[in-house]
């Protein structure tokens, strides 16, 4: 198993993130052609959104090859869980997920970046980050990288 980039945000395409296998019995260990993805970074249009303030905040990233689910957990400081992780830093983080879930609309171009994770048997973000792109050429950039970085780094089945 190759760990140079474990904990990295791999580019992906929505149509890779789908296809990812599940190669354990728990919820965050995939795998892609011999690549082991945990954490991923993808692009797309914000075409669904769901917001329960205060818990969590759904959307589906459409990129053209797919549409991937993600969640922005918006429940840090009632949450025993969150507490438990990082209990310094909750108050900055809430507030980080509260400022990304009001950037993210319907129709927006969006880069999301979080840990690949499986819900209902679907793979899904658990959202880090949220960016909403201005440049018109975002898109077919991140294509183009995903595509790039897929032939040269993520492909370990075809060396």
């Amino acid at each position: 198993m190759d760990l140079s980039l474990h904990n990295t945000h791999v580019k992906l395409l929505a149509f890779d993130l789908i296809s990812l296998t599940r190669i354990s019995s728990d919820s965050t260990s995939f795998s892609r052609h011999g690549f082991l993805p945990s954490r991923v970074e993808t692009l797309g249009v914000v075409t669904f959104c769901d917001l329960k303030p205060g818990k969590f905040l759904k959307f589906i990233i459409d990129d053209g090859t797919g549409c991937v689910d993600c969640v922005l957990w918006l429940n840090h400081l009632t949450s025993p869980y969150f507490a438990r992780q990082n209990p310094s830093n909750v108050q900055q983080i809430a507030d980080s997920a509260s400022h990304f879930a009001s950037e993210v609309r319907l129709g927006a171009v969006a880069r999301v970046r979080g840990k690949i994770t499986k819900y209902r048997g679907l793979v899904q973000i658990t959202v880090s980050d949220i960016v909403v792109e201005r440049d018109p050429n975002a898109e077919i950039l991140h294509w183009l990288d995903c595509m790039r970085l897929a032939r040269e780094c993520y492909d370990f089945s075809s060396k």
